[in-house]
C-alpha cells in the first residue's frame, strides 16, 4: 500500500481524491513537501487573499485547519474564520487546536450551510481536487453565493514541483487526484461561478493559486 492511500480514502472513481481521515499523518508529509517553509508558503498565500483585521472567513476544505488558524492571527478578536470540511477526523483534529475566534464545521463545498453574502473572503487550499468531478462547478457557485459583494476568493491547488526528488516524494503521499496541471483542474470554474479574476500565480514549491472577487451590484 502507497502513502497516498494511507492519508487518502478514495472511493471507486480514480480521478476523484476522496476524503483524508489521517490528520496527524497529513500534517507530518506536509511539513516533509514543503521543505520546512510550510509556514512562509500558508503566510504569503494569507497575504495574497488581502484578508483584513475583522474580516468574517470561510475556508472551504480547511483539513487539519493549518491555514484558518494562519488567517485567525490576522482577522483579529474582532473577525472569524470559519472552516468546513467532509472529514470527521480532520475537523475533531482542527477543533483541539482552534483560536477563540475560528470555528470547524464538517460538511461538503457543494453544499454550504451559510447565509447568503455572510463572509468577506472565501479561501480554499488543496480541497478542489478532493471534491467529486461532477461537484466542483456547484462548490465553486456556493462560495460566490455565500461571499458579499465585493468578497474576495483565493483558490490555491497542487502544482507539480519541478524538483525531480521532490516530485517523486509528492508522487508518493499523493492520490490520483493530485496528478493534474492545476490549470487543466480549474478550468474555468472560477469565472463560469461570476468571479471576477484578479489574478493568479505560482508560489513554490508546488502551489499555484487564483485571486478573484465578487462584483459589486454597481453595473
Amino acid at each position: 500500500m502507497g502513502l497516498g492511500k494511507l492519508l487518502h480514502k478514495h472511493d471507486e472513481h480514480a480521478e476523484e481524491g476522496g476524503t483524508i481521515d489521517r490528520p496527524r499523518a497529513y500534517d507530518l508529509f506536509a511539513s516533509i513537501g514543503y521543505l520546512g517553509r510550510r509556514r512562509e508558503v500558508y503566510t504569503r498565500l494569507a497575504l495574497f487573499s488581502g484578508i483584513r483585521p475583522g474580516d468574517k472567513v470561510l475556508d472551504v476544505g480547511c483539513g487539519t485547519g493549518y491555514f484558518s488558524r494562519i488567517l485567525a492571527q490576522v482577522a483579529g478578536y474582532s473577525g472569524r474564520v470559519t472552516g468546513v470540511d467532509p472529514s470527521e477526523a480532520m475537523i475533531e483534529y482542527a477543533r483541539r487546536r482552534a483560536p477563540a475566534n475560528c470555528v470547524y464545521e464538517e460538511g461538503e463545498g457543494q453544499a454550504l450551510k451559510a447565509e447568503d453574502g455572510s463572509f468577506d473572503l472565501v479561501v480554499s487550499s488543496l480541497a478542489v481536487h478532493h471534491m467529486p468531478v461532477a461537484a466542483r462547478a456547484a462548490a465553486m457557485r456556493e462560495m460566490f453565493r455565500v461571499l458579499r459583494p465585493g468578497g474576495r476568493l483565493l483558490i490555491a491547488e497542487f502544482r507539480p514541483p519541478s524538483n525531480r526528488l521532490l516530485a517523486r516524494l509528492t508522487a508518493a503521499v499523493s492520490g490520483p487526484a493530485m496528478r493534474h496541471s492545476p490549470h487543466d483542474l480549474l478550468g474555468d470554474l472560477i469565472p463560469a461561478a461570476g468571479f471576477e479574476i484578479l489574478g493568479e500565480g505560482d508560489l513554490p514549491p508546488m502551489l499555484y493559486y487564483v485571486q478573484a472577487v465578487k462584483p459589486t451590484l454597481e453595473g
